[in-house]
């Protein structure tokens, strides 16, 4: 007989760990998608603020980049130094195809979360049509 290791520390460390979209994390790569698929971070800002109306602080913006980079869903390639930004180069953010995939796969979770639940099979029979005048409910 095999023991089973109910060490939680244990299994959780030999588990592969899942990396999935937070709401604000969606939000974000939603916006590089509807942007061509790469922008800079104030583009993203300025997406996300006239798609859908929250007051947000670009600094949330930034940091959400670049835990979706951590993540592999997002990668940056450097522009060339500008006079406007004191000779510094502008981050273009792009998607990687894991990164799609997981928009794809966010898109689906959500569209089945949002479709009507399955219904119950005993509320699902045919109602019950009682004889006009013969103790239907409301009936004369």
């Amino acid at each position: 007989m095999t023991k089973l290791n109910c060490n939680a520390t244990q299994s959780k460390k030999s588990m592969p760990r899942a990396e999935y979209l937070g709401e604000f994390e969606l939000v974000v790569m939603l916006a590089l998608d509807r942007l061509a698929g790469e922008a800079y971070g104030m583009e993203v800002y300025d997406e996300i603020v006239h798609a859908t109306g929250r007051e947000l602080s670009a600094p949330t913006v930034y940091v959400t980049l670049s835990r979706l980079e951590r993540k592999g869903f997002t990668r940056v390639r450097m522009g060339r130094p500008t006079g406007e930004r004191g000779g510094r180069a502008r981050k273009f953010h792009g998607m990687t195809r894991e990164g799609r995939d997981e928009l794809t796969r966010s898109k689906r979770m959500l569209s089945r979360l949002w479709s009507p639940a399955p219904a119950d099979p005993a509320a699902s029979q045919a109602p019950v049509e009682y004889p006009r005048g013969l103790g239907s409910p409301g009936g004369s």
